[in-house]
């Protein structure tokens, strides 16, 4: 049941559009400031189960999620909160410009003849609505990426007597209409795999390596006169934001292309990580120039988060070697603490390696180790613990218990890892639902509208962190052999897409977008959220420098390239 209605910018009716299909005509005799909204209603439901891609899932955020954003509840508006029972958005916060519920959903294009189009949702008398937007309503509140709710963002067309537009929306039965999305594009990456694997392997080893102690430094400055290393973040965790899994694709490329001092400053990282377990067996979460080894980002430090060492863990084992033993004192640890049900510990102390929490699935991530140690009846319990979740949260340390593109990322090597081809489908049809499967228009007065970035194929890091990262090439492996041994070209469609995305934005010399040669953002900003549409964070990441190596690495490893 499809209504179309005109509101005016306060959300009262606006009366004289005459609505023929998808043309909207305004026939009254003066202009009229007013949006157009087409809405589906539903069939009755106690769970609309809600999902704007990348950008909503669910009620969004458990009520024990200390991260505050957008949340939906049924018992009204707490707009301090976050909290509401009906919302809107601007379809570039959207990783495909479409709003679903149980029962059916809604697509359509960022842009329209009124302006950005916009998605909302809301549970009337026992229905899920949802609706489009023409142009957006940001309503009850504006999510800045902060937790202090800015003001509605309302935005409407003003008509002309007689004036008709054209409205491009279409109907769906359920979010399985995405895949239809993902056809063959033209490659936007500014260099190949070879030059974009060389220029990263350059970035990491001359802006993110310190050789005393070895690390990989989290970040470093564009701007090396103004900030020089004031404005870098020395700090190394061993593994998501830095640490095992760069050292080690530092490590292959420089085998692979003979540079030693690649090869060197790889293995000594690897070695500082692997001399270094805490009281309890595992490693520690991160090192710091202040304070040495300590246990990351959480304000408890007594905890060290399970995703964080499984993730080290893993490619400690992949590089093998020496190393192999530190990580198989993790593994230990992980399977001493699983529990009679096969859930693993989203967080172990520092002291004893005993879980200190279970919420969330932040503990999937320590599948892939245990197969990669041997351990598959541990893993293979995991599994089972975990396929019986819908939707999977809290494996990055900064969002607490928000749902995010990196638990998509954990599943799908977690159930790879198993050969568990239904459900590695399943968890990878969840996390491509992140991935942008269109180009979001950017000013060509911005630094990503003057460079032309592209964004199909990068991913929306969260609900929480609205910006698009690269960190899906960690498992751009899993998603090819997903493929492979499925015959389903999907999914190694989407890993192609993902490398060549990030081959954007991989500074090519000294100065390219203000950076230096071999330089890689975090955060490349395509909607109004931490920063303004089109800019990008001035900040080179070992991270994204060492995920795009790592992406390369592998591609070529598979002749994906």
């Amino acid at each position: 049941m499809l209504r179309p209605r005109a509101l005016a910018p306060d959300g009262s009716p606006v009366d004289g559009f005459l609505f023929e299909d998808r043309s909207v005509t305004w026939t009254g005799v003066e202009p009229v400031e007013a949006g157009i909204r087409i809405e589906l209603e539903l069939a009755p439901t106690d769970d609309p189960d809600w999902l704007v891609p990348g950008l909503f899932y669910g009620s969004n955020r458990s009520a024990s999620c200390t991260r505050i954003y957008p949340r939906y509840t049924t018992a009204g508006t707490d707009v301090e909160r976050m909290e509401s029972d009906h919302w809107s958005f601007r379809a570039d916060r959207c990783a495909t410009p479409a709003v679903f519920a149980r029962g059916g959903g809604l697509l359509t294009t960022e842009r329209s003849p009124l302006g950005q189009a916009g998605v909302g949702f809301a549970r009337r008398d026992g229905r899920p609505v949802v609706w489009l937007d023409f142009p957006y309503r940001e309503e009850p509140l504006r999510y800045d990426g902060s937790e202090t709710p800015a003001p509605p963002d309302v935005q409407t067309y003003r008509w002309s007597p007689g004036e008709r537009v054209e409205l491009a929306f279409r109907q769906a039965g359920d979010p399985t209409v995405l895949r239809e999305l993902r056809s063959p594009i033209d490659d936007p990456g500014w260099v190949g795999v070879e030059e974009a694997a060389a220029l990263a392997a350059h970035g990491l080893h001359r802006w993110h390596y310190k050789p005393d102690p070895p690390r990989l430094i989290e970040t470093a400055a564009f701007d090396r006169d103004a900030f020089g290393s004031s404005g870098d973040r020395d700090a190394m965790h061993v593994s998501w934001v830095s640490g095992a899994p760069y050292a080690y694709a530092l490590l292959r490329h420089g085998r692979r292309v003979g540079a030693e001092h690649y090869v060197h400053a790889a293995e000594s990282v690897l070695d500082h990580i692997a001399a270094s377990l805490t009281p309890g067996g595992t490693y520690w979460a991160q090192w710091t120039a202040q304070r040495g080894w300590t246990t990351g980002w959480h304000p408890d430090r007594s905890r060290l988060h399970a995703r964080t060492l499984a993730d080290a863990t893993l490619f400690m084992l992949r590089a093998g070697g020496r190393w192999a033993r530190s990580a198989r004192s993790n593994v230990a640890v992980a399977v001493r603490t699983q529990r009679e049900d096969g859930a693993l510990p989203a967080a172990h102390h520092v002291e004893t390696g005993d879980a200190v929490a279970w919420d969330g699935t932040a503990g999937m991530a320590w599948i892939p180790a245990l197969v990669a140690a041997g351990e598959l009846e541990a893993a293979r319990r995991a599994g089972e613990y975990y396929a019986q979740v819908d939707a999977w949260c809290g494996a990055p340390e900064d969002v607490d218990l928000a749902p995010t593109s990196e638990d998509g990322y954990a599943a799908v090597m977690a159930f790879v890892a198993l050969e568990d081809w239904a459900n590695a489908r399943r968890a990878a049809d969840w996390m491509l639902t992140f991935r942008y499967t269109y180009d979001v228009r950017f000013e060509e007065t911005t630094l990503l509208g003057a460079y032309g970035f592209r964004t199909r194929g990068a991913d929306n890091a969260s609900p929480a962190n609205q910006h698009l990262h690269a960190f899906g090439l960690v498992c751009l492996r899993e998603l090819v052999e997903l493929g492979r041994a499925t015959g389903d070209d999907y999914y190694i469609q989407a890993a192609r897409e993902n490398l060549a995305c990030f081959r954007q934005f991989i500074a090519r010399a000294d100065g390219d977008f203000d950076a230096y040669r071999g330089m890689a953002s975090e955060r490349y900003y395509q909607t109004d959220c931490f920063q303004a549409k089109g800019m990008l964070l001035t900040l080179s990441h070992a991270w994204s420098v060492g995920m795009l190596l790592l992406g390369c690495e592998d591609a070529l490893e598979l002749q994906l390239a």
